[in-house]
């Protein structure tokens, strides 16, 4: 599913990636872990065809991220969350995942599903998202990932801005979307609970992956 070897990565001129490795199969639930600054979003965003190499190499659902054409078709295979999501505010919540969904050249039927599954099919989906709390973003743009019903999801803190009943309904989406056989690779800061849900922990230190490993 993913293969990242040697990854760097500049951000301006400063390496956010500094040779980073990443290695991920099909229905595997696996948490970047690491201090702020350590090139977690980084990594999640070069395997979502965001950003460029520097140097080494990634390849993500068979596309090479070393090449344009590779990143493209990245950026239209994979289901991201990313940490500021790219939400319209004057459009309702119905309006943007409608959007965002025919923009990823998903299923207008999967839309209805995905609106009740994130709670948002009765009274919100007429509300502009400008207008929502921030746990009704996020789970506006978590709906606008279930609808692509990618091979890959890439979740950046998506437990955040979340109450009690978000944060359980973030890991039955991802429970449900590895049992389907998603590869799923999320960062977070609700750490005990990421870990529960992961296969195993990727550290990732000042741009790099020393460390690695499962958990029981």
């Amino acid at each position: 599913m993913v293969s990242v070897r040697d990854a760097v990565c500049l951000l301006g001129n400063f390496p956010a990636l500094a040779g980073a490795d990443l290695e991920l199969e099909s229905g595997e639930v696996v948490l970047l872990e690491g201090p702020n600054g350590a090139g977690k979003s980084t990594l999640l965003r070069l395997c979502a065809g965001l950003i460029g190499l520097r140097q080494g190499s990634g390849d993500v659902l068979g596309n090479d991220l070393a090449t344009r054409g590779g990143r493209q078709q990245t950026r239209r295979a994979v289901g991201l969350l990313a940490h500021h999501s790219a939400l319209y505010g004057e459009l309702t919540v119905e309006e943007n995942v409608r959007f965002w969904s025919r923009a990823n050249r998903a299923f207008d039927a999967d839309v209805e599903p995905a609106l009740e599954r994130l709670g948002l099919s009765d009274r919100l989906r007429s509300v502009p998202v400008a207008a929502l709390s921030a746990g009704q973003r996020r789970r506006t743009a978590l709906a606008v990932v279930v609808c692509r019903r990618a091979r890959l999801w890439l979740l950046d803190e998506p437990h955040a801005g979340l109450d009690a009943a978000g944060r359980d309904l973030v890991d039955g989406l991802v429970r449900d979307a590895a049992a389907a056989g998603a590869t799923v690779l999320l960062s977070s800061h609700e750490i005990d609970r990421a870990t529960d849900l992961a296969h195993r922990v990727v550290r990732v230190v000042a741009g790099q992956t020393p460390v690695s490993g499962g958990h029981s």
